[in-house]
């Protein structure tokens, strides 16, 4: 007996599925409506990258189409190196450093190459914050307070590389240690100097401008020394021949580290994802609300009593349904819109990277998620227009509120609402980023889940 109900649960079940599928693709109107949201989401797409224009870097460019490098990555300023093989050890002191900006460096670099974004280590002096060790891989150590004149040191060992500082070349304190994998046996090591640019930021409602101005860095050292292995020829990052005995001055501009301004431009190609978003929820909200207008929903209750049982249906149905059509927009929108992105010399990424994999097939979960959130605020209201418009309220307006609000309180606005649902889009980390993407998709799905426990709880308790 136990065996034959359970069976009979799941062909019931199963029976619901049917139903709610069937109604699902029957109403022609909203079949178009899923349909819509790939057509708008290219379509934007499309507009976007045609509309985008960028110079591209001059890095790594051959036969007069130079390279297009990541963005999110800043790795300008003067670097004047030698190849270092093996373990061994760089030594300047830094006797002077222009106050260009309080995040300013001046210091010893090694690096596994010359491309941009190559992975690094660095023990800087700055004029605002004292003496730092920044890397790619880990975030900043803080050593000693104050600014030039001052010895530093950076020892390689296999991976692993040390920073050290000195008041008098004599005396050395540890300032920290990063673990660079797969670190190359020949890398270069030097002297470096650069300095940040001047950002001013304006929000308003709707968007943003973000004007930048270059500063200039420069520093003087002495006692430049690499003892190790490799090569004793000293190089510019122009590849021009460079002396470092005695004193030698840099001069530079450009950064190390994340750039917190930078665009990302694969989130730029799956923008139009927002326009759809209205198609969608409004089949979310119709699928449940237009029963209950037609009277309908007297005979789904009637044929299912377990009323609990009609909402998980329709939630599956819609899910599934949402979940393809938003993974084939974001999809389709990425491949069609990226090489028109980089033949403009927009930085773009390729499919492979693990952040763009996860931004582009994270988008149809987030749409998914976005349908049951509308299905249970649907059912809650059991009316359309209060529905699609707390749905959209809650989705839409904290995308164009936020940038026109101090960036803690847009931070905060993005983090508590279903809005915070659209981080698994982003792939870059800004100045202004609000939360990282999976838990900012999972906000969304735990609206989405006490939203849809509450309809089914009221359904349970409530006539039709």
């Amino acid at each position: 007996m136990s065996y034959r109900s359970t069976m009979s649960g799941r062909a019931t079940f199963a029976g619901l599925l049917r139903a709610e599928w069937t109604k699902l693709r029957s109403v022609r109107r909203w079949a178009l409506a899923l349909g819509a949201l790939v057509v708008l989401t290219v379509l934007v797409a499309l507009l976007s990258a045609a509309g985008s224009n960028r110079v591209r870097s001059d890095d790594g460019g051959g036969g007069g189409q130079p390279a297009v490098v990541d963005n999110s990555v800043q790795d300008g300023g003067a670097f004047t190196h030698r190849t270092l093989t093996g373990d061994g050890t760089a030594q300047a002191q830094v006797t002077a450093q222009d106050a260009s900006h309080e995040w300013a460096k001046a210091g010893l670099m090694l690096r596994a190459g010359e491309a941009h974004g190559s992975p690094y280590a660095a023990l800087v002096v700055t004029p605002g914050h004292g003496v730092r060790l920044v890397s790619t891989v880990d975030d900043e150590i803080a050593g000693g307070t104050g600014g030039a004149p001052r010895w530093l040191k950076l020892e390689r060992a296999g991976p692993t590389v040390t920073g050290y500082e000195s008041a008098d070349g004599t005396d050395w304190r540890q300032v920290g240690s990063v673990q660079l994998d797969d670190l190359p046996r020949d890398v270069l090591v030097g002297v470096y100097a650069g300095s940040a640019q001047r950002v001013e930021v304006v929000r308003q409602f709707g968007g943003e401008s973000v004007d930048g101005r270059m500063t200039t860095g420069r520093a003087t050292f002495a006692q430049v020394t690499v003892t190790g292995e490799g090569t004793d020829e000293w190089r510019t990052r122009d590849g021009e021949p460079a002396d470092v005995a005695g004193q030698v001055t840099l001069t530079g501009e450009g950064d190390l580290g994340p750039d917190l301004f930078a665009e990302d431009v694969t989130n730029m190609t799956l923008t139009g994802i927002l326009v759809g978003l209205i198609a969608v929820v409004a089949v979310a909200v119709l699928f449940v609300t237009a029963e209950y207008r037609r009277g309908m929903i007297l005979t789904t209750f009637a044929a299912t009593p377990r009323r609990g049982r009609v909402l998980a249906a329709k939630a599956v149905v819609l899910g599934g349904a949402t979940l393809v059509a938003g993974t084939v927009a974001a999809l389709t929108a990425y491949l069609i819109a990226t090489p028109i992105l980089a033949s403009k010399g927009m930085p773009t990424r390729s499919l492979g990277d693990p952040e763009v994999l996860r931004a582009v097939l994270g988008t149809g979960p987030m749409v998914a998620a976005i349908a049951l959130f509308s299905l249970g605020v649907a059912a809650l209201f059991r009316r359309s227009t209060p529905a699609i418009a707390v749905v959209l309220l809650l989705l839409l307006v904290p995308q164009i509120v936020a940038t026109g609000l101090p960036v803690a309180a847009a931070v905060w606005l993005d983090r508590l609402t279903p809005a915070a649902g659209f981080a698994i889009q982003q792939t870059v980390t800004r100045y202004d980023t609000a939360i990282d993407p999976l838990p900012g998709f999972a906000v969304l799905c735990c609206y989405a889940a006490v939203v849809l426990a509450l309809a089914a709880w009221r359904l349970r308790r409530r006539d039709a």
